[in-house]
């Protein structure tokens, strides 16, 4: 068996969500030191840090006022995803909920640049649809001004430089949506990106000068996100960096001096450009050194109020999440947080390898696998070769990366190999790609999953009996789909918070991401028999393989009534099935001590089934 209990891999933490202070000295960041993520904060680099919140709750991010010694943070109950805005005054650590609306979601908008407001999105009004807010410091609750109904999925990215505007997104699907700016004194909303098609406008932000947006798109048809400029009196976008191969991801940008820092996705690495743009050419730009940092993902950018400065996560397979601060024109990084790795030897992690499997039409899918090291690998041989793990993530728009996780590093070091593939339809390889899978090219999918199993079946390391579906969310209805549509394959199957079927997923999922979600999936009234065709509760009779079921009580994306009914159903044709459920989680497992309760349990399952 391994060296260490999944209790202690459990306890490798993660210091991400970095925001300066006001004066530039104090950095506050989120930690899992408690076993949820809470503020701290640092004045020097790997100093001991102060714990700021006590909650038994996530907090799920930290945002310094730009102008006083004081922070929002935002926060749910219960995994439920209706997030209230909190303040909390550094110097006296008194702490205050100044949304109070608990019904309702709040999706922090920023702060105004003399911090006497903030902004933020909420669907108090009606559930299916985000408002936008501002609301001043002081006020709390009902006393924040509603200044503009929406109509769909709306969200911030941040104040004009003058304060007089906010800039507005609006999202159709995860590859369509749409940029306003809304005029806080008139009321009005100034469309920028009229189109046709889906095109993406993301990671907008203000140019110093209030005359233009930030952004990375798609537009023009283009397989990749590019880094543009939008001119707010014409409308024309102009390009400022293209890769014709990966994605810029995103920008983030001081509205003050121009700085920025850009990130493009290669092949799931992070590769970073710090720069400077031109105050009179607002597409040319000086870059300075690019930071060294450990990992090779990272994100998270805060600048420091001069921008001398600005503060970054960084994580790899074999490292675990620290923030990091870098001197902008030297690129010289400092790492600044300590969060520890329970006394297990950083040597001891293992660093996975890029591959790729020809899938069934000849497209080439990427995926990440990581094989235990030769003296873990021999505790568990049987003389062909080592049981793997293939985790497939959620999304499906998403991305599996080589960030740090200590559940793979667990499973590594009793002896698994770990395989997490990228297949069609996953973000990160161009619009075309991710729209492979899309409604009823939705089996193609899991089609690549069935072509990988049989590359893994081949590999000279690896027994091809003992292959396992992992997945949560929409990778657990990759998991159920596998196993009904390929079930010779697998040795057993983990179903996290995953859709067993759409058209009861898509009936009880929240009001406001019904649309979004048939966006992906299909529609309920367009395509219900398409849905009912593909939903593994309706092939449930093929599954074969021993079946562990875990989910959050309060899920308000994938409910549970998705794990109870596959799991009645795959009992009653006799499969051996488990199922754990958790009343105090969500959408995934936030809590330290139910993490421990469902990998503890993962593992009995697996050490009985495989």
């Amino acid at each position: 068996m391994g060296t260490y209990d999944i209790e202690r891999y459990l306890n490798v933490r993660s210091a991400y969500g970095a925001s300066f202070g006001p004066d530039g000295e104090r950095l506050s960041f989120l930690m899992d030191t408690t076993g949820v993520s809470q503020v701290w904060s640092l004045e020097e680099p790997r100093s001991w840090p102060e714990q700021r919140t006590f909650y038994d709750e996530r907090v799920t991010f930290a945002s310094w006022s730009p102008e006083r010694p004081e922070l929002v943070f935002g926060m749910d109950e219960g995994g439920n995803e209706r997030a209230q805005l909190y303040r909390l005054e550094a110097d006296t650590g008194e702490i205050e909920n100044l949304t109070a609306t608990p019904d309702a979601k709040h999706r922090w908008g920023g702060w105004s640049h003399d911090g006497d407001r903030f902004a933020f999105a909420s669907n108090r009004r009606d559930e299916a649809v985000f408002d936008i807010y501002v609301q001043g410091r002081d006020a709390i609750g009902d006393e924040a001004e509603l200044v503009h109904e929406g109509d769909g999925w709306l969200s911030l990215s941040g104040w004009s430089p003058d304060d007089s505007q906010l800039l507005v997104s609006q999202a159709y699907s995860n590859f369509d949506q749409d940029l306003s700016v809304l005029d806080l004194e008139t009321g009005e909303l100034e469309h920028l990106t009229p189109h046709e098609g889906d095109v993406r406008y993301q990671s907008a932000s203000w140019a110093p000068d209030g005359e233009g947006i930030y952004l990375v798109t798609d537009e023009g048809h283009a397989d990749t996100l590019y880094l543009a400029y939008l001119d707010i009196a014409s409308g024309e976008i102009e390009t400022v960096v293209a890769d014709e191969e990966w994605n810029v991801d995103g920008i983030a940008l001081d509205d003050e001096t121009g700085r920025f820092v850009y990130s493009k996705n290669v092949e799931g690495y992070t590769e970073l450009t710090v720069g400077e743009f031109d105050a009179a050419e607002p597409t040319a730009f000086e870059t300075f050194p690019e930071p060294d940092l450990p990992g090779g993902v990272a994100g998270g950018v805060s600048f420091a109020p001069d921008a001398e400065r600005f503060a970054i996560s960084t994580t790899g397979d074999t490292v675990n999440a620290n923030v990091f601060v870098v001197d902008v024109e030297s690129g010289e990084a400092e790492r600044w947080t300590s969060a520890p790795t329970a006394g297990i030897p950083r040597e001891t992690f293992d660093e996975s390898e890029l591959v790729h499997v020809e899938s069934f039409d000849g497209l080439e899918v990427p995926g990440f696998l990581t094989l235990p090291a030769e003296d873990e690998a021999s505790e568990t041989e049987t003389g062909e070769g080592v049981p793997v793990i293939v985790d497939i993530h959620g999304g499906p728009e998403s991305q599996r990366r080589p960030s740090f996780s200590s559940v793979k590093q667990y499973f590594l070091d009793r002896g698994y190999a770990y395989f997490e593939p990228n297949v069609r339809g996953s973000a990160g390889y161009g619009a075309d790609y991710a729209a492979l899978d899309d409604v009823e090219k939705r089996m193609d999918s899991v089609a690549d999953i069935e072509a990988c199993v049989e590359w893994l079946q081949g590999h000279e390391a690896v027994d091809p009996d003992r292959i396992v579906a992992k997945g949560g969310s929409y990778g657990g209805f990759m998991v159920l789909a596998a196993m009904t549509e390929y079930p010779d394959l697998w040795a057993a199957g983990i179903d996290i918070v995953g859709i067993a079927n759409f058209v009861t997923f898509l009936e009880n999922t929240g009001d406001w991401r019904r649309e979004l979600r048939e966006a992906e999936y299909g529609s309920l009234a367009e395509d219900r028999e398409f849905l009912e065709e593909i939903s593994p509760i309706n092939n449930v009779e093929r599954i074969a393989a021993p079946l562990f079921v875990l989910h959050g009580e309060n899920d308000p994306r994938v409910p549970v009534g998705e794990a109870e009914q596959i799991a009645k159903q795959a009992k009653a044709q006799g499969v051996p099935v488990h199922k754990l459920l958790f009343e105090d989680e969500g959408h995934g497992f936030s809590k330290l001590e139910n993490r421990i309760e469902a990998y503890s349990a993962i593992a009995d399952f697996l050490d009985e089934h495989v």
